[in-house]
């Protein structure tokens, strides 16, 4: 079996085996169809399947955490946009407590399958109750 490593850039070497977010192949997304105008938003828009072929090859040149982060970015993939900036809001220090960190990790894996990205914000809520960080709660 071929080695991701020696595949990259992916564009280059997979483009027709993945797909852009829209399902075309990365093959079929060229200055050619933009020009003729052939192209949606959604073609131009990376895919799971992509972002989970950039972290194995992160993986194979050693770089795990830019794979675990692009395996995150995998999951919010499924994620509507609106709710990614709600939540990037709600991770800002003092923007949410405890509680409601621990809500949005709970409706990440319940709600969109994330679990890398749940495991992750429940991490940052008590990162953030142990340093005071997390909005306090009224009395």
């Amino acid at each position: 079996m071929e080695h991701r490593e020696s595949r990259y850039p992916l564009i280059e070497h997979a483009a027709e085996t993945l797909r852009a977010a829209s399902g075309r192949p990365l093959s079929e997304v060229t200055l050619e169809t933009l020009e003729a105008g052939e192209l949606e938003i959604a073609d131009t828009q990376i895919s799971a399947e992509a972002l989970r072929a950039q972290a194995e090859v992160a993986r194979a040149a050693g770089y795990p955490q830019l794979a675990e982060n692009l395996g995150r970015a995998a999951e919010l993939t499924a994620v509507p946009n609106a709710e990614v900036l709600r939540m990037y809001d709600m991770l800002r220090p003092g923007r949410a407590s405890h509680a409601e960190l621990l809500a949005l990790a709970d409706a990440l894996e319940r709600e969109h399958a994330a679990l890398a990205c749940a495991a992750l914000v429940r991490e940052a809520a008590e990162v953030y109750a142990r340093r005071g960080l997390a909005r306090r709660e009224p009395s």
